[in-house]
């Protein structure tokens, strides 16, 4: 090697030394004028340059990527916290959608059950409704009947004496004081028994009717030694009627009652002798027995 070539590889290597401890210019600087060098160093002192200004800009960018990482971080960290919260609401409203969702079907279920109650009760109403109505039709087919067979009984009797009728399910057989009884007396003539025994007669032979005896009067005031006023007469009349059914032709006195009403429910005006007449009356109202239909009511 020759002794030049020896000289400036010496002196490149300390050139090399000394900038790396201790740099002779700033990266970025110019050079100074004074420097001097071959072309050689000179390469290499641009190389280093350009090796120093690369390290400085990948310095800027792994200086710039840190902040970028650590505000990905926080931002991750702050996703971290959303996504627990999150969660935790998903499970709370989870956990009360199953709730309400329990207490739906516990509502559902018992509002099924009592439908079904209602269901149940409306059906054995109905039920005891259609038993009903096939008593009541029943006691409608024993009062049209009975109807008939007292007016065919009962047809030796003027109009003004005696009349039948059916009102609200009921037979009235309606007898005038005329054929029953004089004016202020109870005894009942001759031929109002005539017509007590054909009744008499009818009802023995139909044991499911009640009997109601009513008498009734007009308005025109009475006092006698044996009656204080018209209620007094229509009672006795009302009993007197009774007491023959009972001891003469034997109907049980259970199936009979006597009542009384005076005056106080007239079936006509008193304004008139005719009216007057027509509310001077005893009134025989047949009922079937109604013990079927009351024994239908309490069980239903």
């Amino acid at each position: 090697m020759k002794k030049g070539n020896v000289v400036v590889i010496l002196s490149l290597f300390a050139i090399m030394v000394s900038s790396c401890s201790k740099p002779f210019y700033q990266c970025g600087e110019s050079r100074p004028d004074k420097f001097r060098a071959s072309k050689r160093v000179l390469a290499v002192v641009d190389e280093r340059d350009h090796l120093c200004n690369t390290l400085a800009q990948r310095d800027k960018e792994i200086s710039s990527l840190k902040k970028n990482v650590s505000s990905l971080n926080s931002e991750v960290d702050g996703l971290k916290s959303t996504l627990r919260d999150t969660e935790k609401n998903y499970s709370d409203l989870s956990d009360a959608s199953l709730n309400q969702a329990q207490q739906l079907n516990l509502s559902l279920k018992q509002k099924s059950d009592e439908l079904a109650e209602k269901e149940r009760i409306l059906k054995e109403r109905e039920k005891s409704l259609l038993e009903l109505q096939q008593v009541i039709a029943r006691q409608d087919s024993i009062t049209n009947r009975l109807n008939s067979i007292l007016r065919n009984a009962l047809l030796g009797f003027r109009s003004d004496e005696l009349s039948v009728e059916v009102v609200n399910g009921k037979v009235y057989v309606s007898m005038s004081d005329k054929l029953l009884f004089k004016s202020g007396s109870a005894s009942i003539e001759t031929k109002g028994k005539d017509a007590i025994k054909l009744l008499a007669d009818v009802l023995d032979k139909n044991q499911d009717i009640d009997i109601l005896v009513e008498g009734h009067t007009d308005n025109i005031p009475i006092k006698t030694a044996v009656y204080r006023d018209n209620w007094d007469l229509s009672v006795a009349r009302a009993t007197s009627i009774v007491r023959i059914l009972a001891d003469e032709y034997r109907i049980a006195p259970t199936r009979v009652t006597a009542s009384g009403k005076g005056e106080y429910s007239p079936k006509m005006s008193n304004d008139t002798p005719e009216g007057r007449a027509g509310n001077r009356r005893t009134e025989i109202i047949l009922s079937p027995k109604l013990d079927e239909i009351m024994n239908l009511l309490k069980t239903s």
